[in-house]
């Protein structure tokens, strides 16, 4: 059975026309061999094999040849592709422009570009403080109060870590009443007043102060305990403050701005005192701000402080429109700052 299917096969295959190589001949010598030592199985693969070679119009050399170019072409677009892997993971494929400094030098921010940065506005009044005058202002500055006592008693006077914890807590407010204003837009179908724009700008601010303070002092790991039990806590509690009662909540953040500005100003004390060293700023400040490339610790700590004051007149003045009985929307935001 098995010889009468060779037979066949090769009969089928001379019927055609074909010349058979003597490549093919010893191949099929080598099926029929095969048959005759194989299970059913074994015969129709090998069968199968050989009727591919047969009635193949390419020689074997040829084929395998063609075989190679294939493997390279294959290699060729695997290369390629690895090579695009990196940009794919920017705009899908599409790699973003070339943007350098004023210098020529090559930008090498991507958390923020070069028309983002600002000078800060060092003439602010760092002295101005919102008397308490009703009873939601003095539930808004003692609720403050208490809750700079156990950070006192936490950090003492390592004001770099203190600074640390306190733009963790800084970066949410903006954050949350920005989206729930951005929320309120889309239901209601109405403008914001460029309040959205203000808060998250001021959230962002925020950030870019923690992320300057990481490069100065490094949280150890109870610290990033306690900003992830911090952030959690206080994230929700002013995401409630917010819904309830928004003049409250933008007055307790015109308080925490002027608690902030305190502890900067101690910080600097202790700068100019020596306590502290007045080390070199880090790069990331000295692109933000726009600051001297030999710029210090100091220089670094007083642009903060300045954007500190700013963020304590916005809150005070949003919480005034509300206290007027009005939404923000009726007043401009005080955008432009940074």
């Amino acid at each position: 059975m098995n010889r009468f299917i060779v037979r066949s096969v090769m009969q089928s295959h001379l019927s055609h026309g074909r010349s058979i190589s003597n490549g093919h001949i010893c191949s099929s010598a080598i099926v029929e061999r095969s048959l005759e030592l194989s299970g059913q199985h074994n015969v129709v693969t090998l069968v199968r094999f050989e009727w591919r070679r047969m009635m193949s119009s390419t020689p074997a050399s040829v084929g395998n040849a063609s075989s190679g170019r294939e493997e390279k072409m294959e290699n060729s677009v695997t290369e390629e592709t690895k090579g695009k892997d990196s940009s794919a993971l920017s705009y899908w494929g599409i790699s973003r422009p070339k943007i350098t400094r004023t210098d020529g030098t090559d930008w090498p921010w991507n958390c923020f570009m070069p028309w983002e940065t600002y000078s800060a506005e060092l003439s602010i009044d760092l002295k101005k403080r919102h008397v308490p005058k009703n009873f939601v202002d003095k539930f808004a500055f003692w609720t403050v109060k208490l809750l700079r006592l156990p950070t006192d008693i936490f950090f003492q006077r390592r004001y770099g870590s203190r600074a640390m914890m306190l733009e963790t807590v800084a970066a949410v407010p903006g954050m949350v009443g920005g989206m729930l204003l951005h929320l309120k837009s889309l239901r209601k179908f109405q403008q914001s007043g460029g309040w959205i724009k203000a808060l998250l700008e001021e959230a962002e601010n925020e950030r870019m102060h923690l992320m300057t303070m990481v490069e100065l002092v490094k949280p150890k790991w109870y610290e990033r305990l306690l900003v992830l039990t911090v952030q959690g806590v206080f994230f929700n509690a002013f995401f409630v403050l917010y819904m309830l009662s928004p003049k409250l909540a933008h007055r307790i953040v015109g308080y925490l701005e002027e608690e902030a500005i305190h502890s900067y100003t101690e910080y600097l004390k202790d700068i100019e005192s020596g306590a502290i060293e007045n080390v070199a700023a880090p790069a990331i400040a000295i692109d933000y701000w726009r600051l001297p490339k030999d710029a210090r610790l100091k220089e670094v700590i007083t642009v903060i402080r300045a954007d500190e004051a700013h963020h304590r007149d916005v809150n005070h003045f949003a919480s005034d429109i509300h206290f007027a009985g009005k939404e923000l929307k009726a007043a401009p935001a005080p955008l432009g700052y940074h």
